[in-house]
């Protein structure tokens, strides 16, 4: 019988590992219609700040502000958009070599992709019914036309060039969405926790090779690998 891992007891729903959706704001998708940006505010389950839009149709959107929006702002969804920061248009109608975020994945989802602080995607190339996008991680996409993205870079692009300089500050950060932290190796771990763990040493006392067919508390390390060893 195998282990259950301290990275699998995540699955089991309890209060030490379920996310504290009742200190977020909302979630993030793009609005329906134009609107005014109405505040500029903080939620701890996202890395950017957000910003409310109050709509010509009476609701309220939430979504990720770009670097130079302001409270007052006119947003432009629908109608004849311009290619301006915040605006929404679909990736067949922004120019190539835009800088873009909170892309769709399917028209009408409401944006899937590029939503971290300081992350932006280009449009590379256009043809008649698709559009590639460079990502951030510099993968290049194909996305159907029809599907929206927002103009701009997303706000906070500063926040990685400050360091936690404590683990405290660190641990608090993890604590706002109820990460896992720390994160220790498996040789550091208690023998009921990991099977590498135990014997009060680094050593593994084990091979790191698990076979596929091994039980899910077994199955760490290199799963069935096809070769092991340094190439020769």
């Amino acid at each position: 019988m195998g282990k259950r891992l301290i990275q699998q007891r995540r699955g089991r729903g309890t209060n030490t590992y379920r996310t504290p959706g009742h200190r977020y704001v909302g979630p993030i998708h793009h609005a329906a219609s134009n609107g005014i940006v109405t505040d500029i505010v903080h939620c701890p389950a996202h890395s950017a700040p957000l910003m409310e839009i109050a709509c010509t149709s009476g609701e309220t959107a939430l979504t990720a502000a770009p670097e130079g929006i302001k409270i007052g702002d006119s947003l432009q969804i629908v109608g004849a958009v311009e290619i301006r920061e915040g605006n929404v248009l679909p990736l067949k109608s922004i120019p190539e070599g835009t800088f873009i975020h909170n892309i769709e994945l399917r028209p009408g989802d409401g944006g899937k992709l590029v939503r971290t602080s300081g992350c932006f995607a280009r449009i590379v190339s256009k043809t008649d019914a698709t559009v590639c996008v460079k990502l951030p991680s510099r993968k290049e996409k194909t996305l159907g036309g029809d599907c929206r993205a927002a103009i701009g870079i997303i706000a906070g692009s500063g926040r990685l060039d400050k360091p936690f300089l404590k683990a405290g500050t660190r641990a608090l950060k993890m604590r706002a969405r109820n990460k896992l932290y720390p994160r220790v190796c498996g040789v550091s771990m208690n023998a009921v926790d990991h099977p590498f763990g135990g014997s009060s040493s680094h050593i593994k006392g084990r091979p790191t090779q698990s076979p596929r067919s091994a039980p899910p508390g077994r199955k760490v390390g290199k799963i069935a690998p096809r070769r092991t060893g340094r190439k020769r």
